[in-house]
């Protein structure tokens, strides 16, 4: 086992009472290496500071730290499997940086936004992307809701254990650029959720879904994913109103 040690700014416990005893990490599986490639050193560091300051500021709880590896970097590092070359993410309630840190350590070609509205969370992962050198890595504060017309709309929208997939649908979705997806790494119950949300998808203008496991040889079990793909309108017939409105409020802004 490999005791964390403090790691600089991170380390501050923003009011809250500092943990007494070092978390235990267990070592990176051989997998990690093959995943994370040449960031396999900067992945390691992310496990420790999740280990450490992740879980004095609440960010995760000190159970996970046993299964950092497996349940959660190397989980999400995996989704990359299913995520185009080259294109604009937008990671929806990245928390601690999941699955947006691993994936962005694992695929430099994509142009990632953290988007998370608690200023706590964004204050550890701007900390968290400096450290680790993520020049292709922006991080956002707001609720998907709120930046609409702020940010760009994206080709795919990213999010774990956020809310149901119904309810996750409506944040994500109008984030899309047209033809773009929604990737949701889900538990079990994908495929009951993806039942119970199919009338809400269609609303929101979703065209095609569909469950993909993931990660085969490197996580067991394989990482569940739900995708659902969009068509023309991203969020329906009301967020393409609301997308035009925000896109003529910014152009009356920039004529200025």
């Amino acid at each position: 086992m490999v005791l964390v040690s403090a790691l600089g700014a991170l380390t501050r416990t923003e009011g809250r009472s500092p943990v007494t005893e070092a978390a235990e990490l267990p070592p990176a599986p051989e997998q990690a290496r093959e995943v994370f490639g040449d960031r396999f050193a900067d992945a390691v560091r992310y496990a420790e500071l999740l280990a450490e300051a992740g879980v004095q500021r609440g960010l995760i709880g000190p159970r996970e730290v046993p299964r950092l590896w497996e349940r959660h970097l190397l989980n999400c590092a995996v989704l990359s499997e299913v995520v185009p070359e080259g294109v604009t993410v937008c990671d929806v309630g990245s928390g601690a940086g999941l699955p947006g840190i691993p994936l962005a350590l694992v695929r430099e070609d994509l142009k990632i936004t953290l988007l998370e509205p608690l200023l706590r969370r964004t204050n550890f992962l701007s900390e968290v992307v400096e450290l680790l050198g993520l020049d292709h890595v922006t991080v956002v504060r707001g609720r998907a809701e709120e930046v609409m017309g702020k940010i760009q709309p994206v080709h795919v929208v990213t999010a774990r254990a956020v809310a149901p997939l119904d309810r996750l649908a409506t944040w994500g979705i109008p984030l899309l650029r047209p033809y773009g997806e929604m990737l949701a790494l889900k538990g079990d119950a994908a495929e009951e959720e993806l039942k119970s949300a199919s009338a809400a998808l269609s609303k929101l203008g979703a065209v095609e879904t569909s469950i993909l496991h993931v990660g085969e040889g490197v996580v067991d079990p394989m990482s569940t994913v739900v995708r659902v793909e969009v068509g023309e309108s991203p969020g329906g017939v009301r967020f393409a109103a609301k997308r035009a409105k925000a896109a003529r409020t910014g152009r009356a802004r920039r004529r200025r």
